[in-house]
Order: structure tokens, then C-alpha cells, then sequence
């Protein structure tokens, strides 16, 4: 039987509902009802930060690893993601995940049966819901803006496999922190050039060719085949040994994307 999980609280059957917190919020104000449930929902999204906060502060070095829920776990990516977790447990970081299926299943998999800390941050929503049972450390977040603070704080850095929109979107929000210097020296490594070429072309060919951003913005992260190398990349940047990105005193800042 499906399930759905509201913070605390378990759905399933007619009782699971068709939108999420996160829908609910940005959705329309026709009804004056905001005025008086708005303000409440800050002590909401205030105790999802501080349950985030407290559950990882004592995580220790962390790399977040990216991809699709949509991964097959016979598919070449599901098995990418299992040796990634695996690789960066050997290397002495916990993993990050969304805690959902596909790719995210695949690290979380990897660190745990590697013996190290396999963490998992869910979402609720209307599908795909749910932490995957490699998960040691979960926590199940109603709003995406909450979730993804946690992705980028309490990470040294991004391993991103082929995805979708979500991979998309904690992508570029990385790259912007990066670009515009909210975050400096984290690494962004994406795995698999056939998947990403056709994408770092359109950033050249049409977004720098246009002046829409920099040269210099296609170094703020690296493409590889290579597991090891990809691995390689994040732990050195993690223990200062690597060359980072665009730093304050590398130059003037660019335009972000």
C-alpha cells in the first residue's frame, strides 16, 4: 500500500493528499485565509531549519551526490551511484543524498554497505516520496528551500549523475552560490560526458557566446567518465589539496547566470 509521510505524520489510502506543503504555500492567495495561516507557517518552516540543523551538525566532512530518482537498478547509473557512495565512505566523507529512488538509492546503498553514514533528505510530495531503506540518517522535509540549504551547508561539495529536472535544479542553484561567491572553493563534479556534453555545448555555444555569462563560468565544474577522478576531484578540494573555482581574488566577479 502506498504511503505518505507529513512530517510525523502517516497517510495512506484516500487520506494521502494531492498537493504538498511546498504546493500549498506558493500557490495562489485568492482567499483571504492567507492573512491568518501564512504567519504560522514561518514557526513551520522555522522548526523544519532547526530539526535539519541539529540532525547534521555533528555530521562531519560530507559530499552530496546527485541524479535521477528514475534510475533503473540494473541501469549503468544505478551502479555508478553504488560505487561512488562506497568510494567516498573509503575516503573518510559521509554521503548526502535526497533519500529517494533511482540514483539516490544507488549512493545511499554504496556508503552503507560500505559502513559509513548513508543521509537522507526527503520531500514530500504527490510522488516519488519516501527515504530508501540504505538510509542510516533521515529527514523527511516539507519545503524544498529548507531541504536544499542543508544539501549545500553541511556538503564539502557536489557529485551530480545523469538526472532530470530536479538534478537541474540543485545543479545550477550550485553553480550560482559558486558564481557569485556565496560559496567558494566547492567542487561540482558531473559524471558521464555522453549525458552532459550536449549541455556544457548549449552553456558555450549559446549562454557564453551571447554574453550571457562567462568563460570562466564553464570552470566552476568538471566532466568525467571516471569515477575515481570524480571522487579524486571533491575529496581533494574537502582536504584543501585541490585548485578551486573562482575565488574573490582570482579576478572580478562575473555576471551570475
Amino acid at each position: 500500500m502506498s504511503e505518505y509521510r507529513k512530517g510525523p505524520v502517516l497517510l495512506r489510502g484516500p487520506n494521502i493528499p494531492k498537493t504538498s506543503t511546498s504546493g500549498r504555500l506558493l500557490g495562489g492567495q485568492d482567499e483571504p485565509d492567507w492573512l491568518h495561516g501564512d504567519p504560522w507557517r514561518v514557526l513551520r518552516i522555522q522548526s523544519e531549519f532547526v530539526e535539519g540543523f541539529g540532525a547534521l551538525a555533528e555530521l562531519g566532512p560530507a559530499i552530496s551526490v546527485f541524479g535521477s530518482a528514475r534510475t533503473k537498478e540494473d541501469a549503468p547509473d544505478y551502479q555508478q551511484g553504488v560505487t561512488v557512495g562506497r568510494r567516498l565512505v573509503e575516503e573518510g566523507f559521509a554521503v548526502i543524498t535526497g533519500g529517494g529512488p533511482g540514483v539516490m538509492e544507488a549512493a545511499n546503498r554504496g556508503a552503507q554497505e560500505a559502513g559509513g553514514v548513508s543521509v537522507g533528505l526527503g520531500i514530500e510530495l504527490p510522488f516519488e516520496q519516501g527515504v530508501n531503506k540504505y538510509v542510516n540518517l533521515g529527514i523527511n522535509f516539507r519545503y524544498f528551500f529548507a531541504r536544499k540549504t542543508m544539501f549545500v551547508k553541511y556538503a564539502q561539495g557536489f557529485i551530480v549523475l545523469p538526472g532530470g529536472f530536479g538534478t537541474m535544479d540543485e545543479l545550477f542553484e550550485s553553480l550560482t552560490l559558486v558564481q557569485t561567491r556565496t560559496i567558494t572553493k566547492f567542487p561540482v563534479v558531473l559524471v558521464g560526458h555522453a549525458y552532459w556534453d550536449g549541455l556544457v555545448a548549449w552553456l558555450r555555444d549559446s549562454m557564453v557566446a551571447d554574453g550571457k555569462a562567462a568563460a570562466t563560468d564553464l570552470d566552476l565544474f568538471h566532466v568525467t567518465d571516471d569515477i575515481e577522478e570524480a571522487v579524486q576531484i571533491v575529496v581533494d578540494y574537502a582536504r584543501g589539496e585541490g585548485t578551486g573555482p573562482v575565488t574573490p581574488e582570482d579576478g572580478p566577479l562575473t555576471e551570475p547566470m
